[in-house]
């Protein structure tokens, strides 16, 4: 195998999409087309080729660092004494609107939930986290939307906090992309998984620290991997556009959907509305929140304008 391109001063060592295929070793293939298709994502165009070459090298990789987080657990409760819980292995995804962090998320969760020695692998996107419509509309927020302040923050550490507490059973609520809002008393239940993925748009950011030394929690603090999406700025413009057309024709024309005032306009004005709706939150927010937590990542993938990846950033240990 090609040795890793590396930097000196880098504190990620650098693959080639060949590279990080070889990586797979033995991994069998455990996902089918036909389970493939029923995962991706509106214009996702991730296939089984991807599969082999990204996702299994990455699955070995977690699998190989949950089975060492496992030993570790081992060895602290013998040293300790007594039964302890043992918690979830928590990693958190990132990255901007349209780039495919929720067809990755559940890849990976499929993936990693067909290793035996974890089996039970959940999957909570931080969107059931946004505040209320209402909420957000009262303070002046739904332009911000996917903004850091529009989400219910303190609900969101303390989840992750029972999580890592081995807390049996935890809640979570439920986020609906048709109405465009959180869903009042519907919640989902962790019941203390082998893994969790954490995915959304600003699960990597941190705060200014404090002055007087007191403790901050950050989203990221739960996390014991993470990982960052990455594609240029006008390569994910184009997806957002390719994407808003494709909601025009299926869940904007839901009379439900929050967004079916967009389903009877031209192409140009979709075109128009959709380059608007970019540059005013999506990029915004990509720019001063998304972007500059990439290199807290522990892995980084880099996708082209074909949505295959080809390359992996990995932290070095």
């Amino acid at each position: 195998m090609d040795q890793p391109v590396t930097t000196e001063l880098s504190p990620y060592r650098k693959f080639t999409r060949n590279q990080w295929a070889a990586l797979r070793a033995d991994t069998p293939l455990t996902l089918s087309a036909e389970e493939l298709e029923e995962l991706r994502g509106l214009n996702d165009r991730v296939n089984i080729d991807e599969v082999v070459a990204i996702y299994l090298p990455l699955s070995r990789l977690l699998n190989l660092y949950v089975a060492a987080r496992q030993e570790l657990f081992n060895a602290t409760s013998q040293f300790l004494g007594g039964n302890h819980v043992n918690v979830p292995y928590v990693i958190g995804m990132a990255g901007s609107v349209a780039v495919g962090k929720s067809t990755t998320a559940r890849i990976l969760r499929s993936l990693l939930a067909r290793w035996p020695n974890h089996p039970r692998v959940a999957l909570v996107p931080t969107d059931g986290f946004l505040l209320p419509n209402a909420i957000l509309e009262r303070d002046g927020l739904m332009n911000r939307k996917g903004f850091p302040e529009s989400y219910d923050l303190p609900r969101l550490l303390r989840f992750l906090s029972d999580i890592k507490a081995g807390k049996e059973k935890v809640s979570a609520p439920v986020y609906s992309h048709l109405v465009y809002d959180v869903v009042e008393g519907e919640e989902i239940t962790i019941e203390r998984p082998d893994i969790l993925i954490v995915e959304g748009l600003n699960v990597l950011q941190t705060g200014r620290p404090p002055r007087d030394g007191k403790a901050i929690p950050y989203v990221s603090d739960y996390f014991d991997f993470s990982i960052y999406i990455d594609a240029d700025v006008d390569v994910l413009r184009t997806w957002y556009v390719d994407r808003f057309f494709s909601l025009r024709e299926t869940a904007f024309q839901d009379p439900r959907s929050y967004f079916h005032r967009y389903a009877s306009l031209t192409d140009g004005e979709t075109r128009q509305t959709s380059n608007r709706i970019w540059d005013d939150i999506n990029l915004a927010n990509l720019r001063e929140n998304v972007l500059p937590t990439r290199q807290r990542a522990d892995l980084i993938l880099h996708k082209t304008r074909d949505h295959m990846i080809n390359a992996v950033d990995l932290r070095k240990i």
